[in-house]
């Protein structure tokens, strides 16, 4: 994904785990966030909940990367999440076409899915 992402000219920032999701996030004030679900020392739903919670982050578009059932994107939306990207769905494995238009598409609508973005850089 990350290597998709920055050669279709998105500026990518990785973290290797929870902690430092919620640090670089605070830190970089990205105008989205694909947040994995499972995570080395914090879980995602811990992430969310705690950028979500931080007056800093909490305007910052989340949308959960997961290969878990569909039936969680009513609880990820309920606790945050912009848009749910199932991973089996993207196909990755035939390509990151698939990705790129999500991503694409989540960019497109974020000052209507995301009204309080004001201010966030871009």
């Amino acid at each position: 994904m990350e290597r998709a992402l920055a050669r279709a000219g998105y500026e990518v920032v990785t973290a290797e785990d929870g902690l430092q999701a919620i640090e670089l996030a605070g830190k970089e004030r990205p105008n989205l966030i694909l947040l994995d679900m499972l995570l080395p020392k914090m879980g995602g739903q811990e992430v969310l909940a705690a950028l979500k919670k931080n007056p800093a982050t909490a305007g910052i578009a989340v949308v959960a990367c997961t290969g878990l059932s569909q039936k969680n994107a009513a609880r990820l939306k309920k606790d945050g999440v912009c848009a749910f990207l199932d991973k089996s769905a993207l196909e990755l494995d035939k390509g990151s076409q698939k990705l790129l238009e999500a991503v694409a598409g989540i960019m497109r609508d974020l000052p209507t899915i995301v009204p309080h973005q004001a201010g966030v850089r871009g």
